[in-house]
Parts: structure tokens; sequence; C-alpha cells
């Protein structure tokens, strides 16, 4: 019994370590399994992880158009428009035309009434005929005293050769020379009464004549062929033109041919030239655009609020009279142009590296003066060149270049430094920021 049970517990003793045993080698397979799981896992995660962030954002120098443009808001034109007034006073009797009419040079626009002046007219031509019978008879007087100055005459001298010969006394001789000196008083002053009734009937005739062209004045006719777009009159209306013309009517020599009068930025008004293509937009026409040609540019300066601008003259055609005076344009001309050129946006001359920090935060030292803005001469200008694109190590190089003109969005570039495909920075990223958020979650 004894050794039975011996038996018994050698043989329990046996199991249980060799159950430990399989226990351990269970739990280094689990453990060596889930190693080699995350080293799986470690690697699918290198393979599947994101590109680091893109530090810079880059253009290319392209082919391309640049053409260089000078904008300006004025007021839509007549190319001649003329202010028709009155010269005399009245009573507006007719209005033969209205807005829009079509009218030609020499038609009559509107009458005053004439009936005073009319009255003047037949009242001076009365005066300057009773004027010119008074000179007839002031001429025939004169005739008449001429004769008997000249019979005086004869007389005075028969006296003077009878004296001489002792034939007349020297009573008769002195009463002859007495007849004779009044006789030519009389003709003498006939002769200024004749001179007299002339300046007269040249008075009359001056104010018969003025009478009238202010009967004349009474129609109003248009000075040229053109088209009414402003009438300020209507019949009955009465007329004062005491010290200034009132205008009556305004008249559009032809509205085929339109101008702008635009006010010109004084930053801008060097770019502009005589006889320059200009294009016109109006609001009430989207989208289409009226051709011209930029006629003068006005030397007077607009100071409104500080702000300096010259008036520039453009004229553009209007074959199908849209446009209408008072019309608020908007001008385009094209300065300078440069076709099928290297350009490059204008965000990279702009852009301007930001400072650099330390890892603890601390900016880094500023940039040397040769990168001052300073440095840069007319017809310059300061790019970074892309010169390692690879991710996460990008590099960039400050480049001073020669540039041409702009458009606003691209410059010409004119520097063999800046050949077609090469790749400039226009503006950062916050990839900084991105790899701090990264890290810390």
């Amino acid at each position: 019994m004894t050794d039975t049970t011996a038996v018994t517990e050698e043989l329990k003793k046996a199991l249980a370590a060799e159950e430990g045993a399989g226990r351990w080698v269970r739990r280094l397979a689990i453990v060596a399994g889930l190693g080699f799981a995350l080293v799986c896992l470690m690697a699918v995660g290198a393979m599947h992880r994101p590109a680091p962030p893109v530090k810079y954002l880059t253009a290319t120098v392209a082919v391309g158009d640049v053409i260089e443009k000078v904008q300006a808001t004025g007021t839509v034109q007549p190319l001649l428009q003329i202010s028709v007034g009155a010269q005399v006073n009245g009573r507006v009797t007719q209005v033969l035309v209205d807005y829009n009419s079509v009218v030609k040079k020499g038609q009559v626009l509107a009458e005053i009434d004439p009936l005073i002046y009319g009255t003047q007219v037949n009242a001076q031509a009365a005066n300057l005929a009773a004027q010119r019978a008074q000179l007839q008879q002031a001429k025939a007087a004169a005739a008449s005293n001429h004769a008997q100055m000249e019979l005086a005459r004869v007389n005075y001298e028969r006296a003077q050769k009878g004296f001489e010969q002792n034939i007349t006394s020297h009573a008769e001789l002195d009463t002859a020379n007495g007849n004779y000196d009044a006789a030519k008083a009389t003709y003498e002053a006939a002769l200024a009464t004749v001179a007299s009734a002339q300046a007269t009937i040249a008075a009359q005739t001056a104010q018969l004549g003025q009478s009238t062209a202010n009967l004349g004045y009474t129609k109003i006719y248009s000075p040229v062929d053109g088209i009414v777009i402003t009438r300020a009159f209507d019949p009955g209306a009465t007329v004062v033109a005491s010290f200034q013309s009132p205008v009556l009517f305004v008249i559009a020599q032809d509205l085929r041919k339109m101008r702008v009068l635009a006010d010109v930025d004084e930053a801008d008004v060097g770019k502009i030239q005589q006889d320059m293509e200009a294009d016109c937009v109006v609001d009430a026409f989207p989208g289409e655009v009226f051709h011209g040609k930029v006629s003068q540019i006005r030397f007077n300066p607009n100071n409104v609020s500080g702000v300096v601008t010259y008036p520039a003259v453009v004229e553009v055609a209007n074959p199908d009279d849209k446009l209408r005076p008072g019309m608020t344009a908007t001008i385009t001309v094209r300065s300078h142009e440069a076709h099928g050129v290297p350009r490059l946006p204008n965000a990279a001359l702009r852009y301007r590296p930001s400072p650099a920090t330390s890892a603890e935060g601390a900016a880094a030292p500023p940039a040397p003066p040769a990168l001052s803005e300073a440095s840069l001469a007319k017809g310059q200008g300061r790019v970074w060149i892309l010169t390692n694109d690879k991710p996460g190590e990008e590099k960039d190089d400050a480049h001073v270049v020669t540039v041409g003109i702009t458009d606003g969005i691209f410059t010409e570039v004119r520097d063999a430094m800046l050949p077609v495909g090469t790749k400039v920075v226009t503006d950062e990223t916050d990839a900084s920021e991105q790899t701090k958020k990264r890290r810390f979650f």
C-alpha cells in the first residue's frame, strides 16, 4: 500500500512538471506572435506613411503675352456739342423741334415774338427816310449858296480890277469883298448842314441795321447738322437775354462719333500717349467693347480730396448710336505689349520668406544687407528660385533679375537667369504648424 502511494505521488510530480513546461512554451509563442504582428504593422505603417508636407508654393516661368493696361473712368460726350441761345428778349411763340429731332444747318428751331422788333424796324426806317429828305434839302440849299458865293466872288474880282484901274472906288471894293465873305460863310454853313444830315443818316442806318438784326434774332436757327439732345423752353415762356445768353437748345453734331473725357491717375498718365488704341465699356451694354483712340492728354490737373488726375480725351466710334451723352464709361488703354515672352506671376516678385526660427522659437538673425530692398534698381526684381523641390528638403535661393512690363498678374522676364521652366517660389505653406500638430497628437 505504501509503495503504490509513493508511485502515485511521483507520477503526479512528473505530470505537473511536464504541464508547466508546456505553459511557458505557449506563452513564448504568444509573445513571439505579438512581436511579429507589431513588426508587420510598423512595416505597413512605414510603407503607407504620407510624404512630408510641401513647404513652398511655386510657379513656373512660362511663355505668354504681357499687356500693360491703364484704366480710367469718365463721361461719354458728343464729339461736338453746341449750345444754341437767344440774343433778344421776348416771348417764345413757336418751338419747332423736340428732343432727339434731327436738324439741318440753317433750320428754324424756335421763334420769339417779333412784333416789338418789327415795329422798331418800321419806325427807324421812317426816320431814316425823313433824314434822307432833309439831306436832299440841305444839299439843294448848299448848291444855291454855292452859286451865290461864286457870283459874289466874280463881283469881288471885277471890283478889284476896277480899283486897280481907278475905275471903282475903295468903298465899292470893300462892299464886294464883304458880300463875297458873307456868301462864302453861308455856303460853308450849308455844307455843315449837309454833313450833319449825312451823319444823322449814318446813325439812323446803323440803328436800323441793329433793329433789323434783332428782328432776325427772333428766329433761332441751327448752326450745324445734328440732333437735339436738350430743349430748355416751351411755347409761351419768356426769354431774358440781358446779361447772359440763355441756352434754348443743345445740339450734338454727330452721335456716330463720341468722346470719353476720362480722369487718368497721375501715376499712370506718363504711360499714355496720343494716338494709342483704347477700349471703352459702359454698364448699359455689358460685354460689348467700343474701340477708340486717345486724341488728347490735357495738362490741366484735377485735384479732388488730394487725388490728382489728368483729363484724357478718347474718341470712340459709335456706329449704332448705342453710346449716349452722360454715360459713365471705363476706358482701357494698351500702353505696352509683349507677345510670346517669358513671364512669371507677380506673386513671385512680391514673395518674401518668413523669418527663420530656432528650435526654441527664437528669431534668426536678419538677412544680410545684400538682400535688402534698397539694392533693387529700376527694371529689377527679386525672386526666390527653388533649387531643391524634394518634399521636406526644399531649398530656395534669392536672385535679382531684370524684368519688363507687367499687366498686374504677370511680369515679363528679360533675364537669362530665369529660362522657361524655372520654378520660382510664390508663397509658403504652414508645414511647420502641421508638423507640430502631428507630433502633439
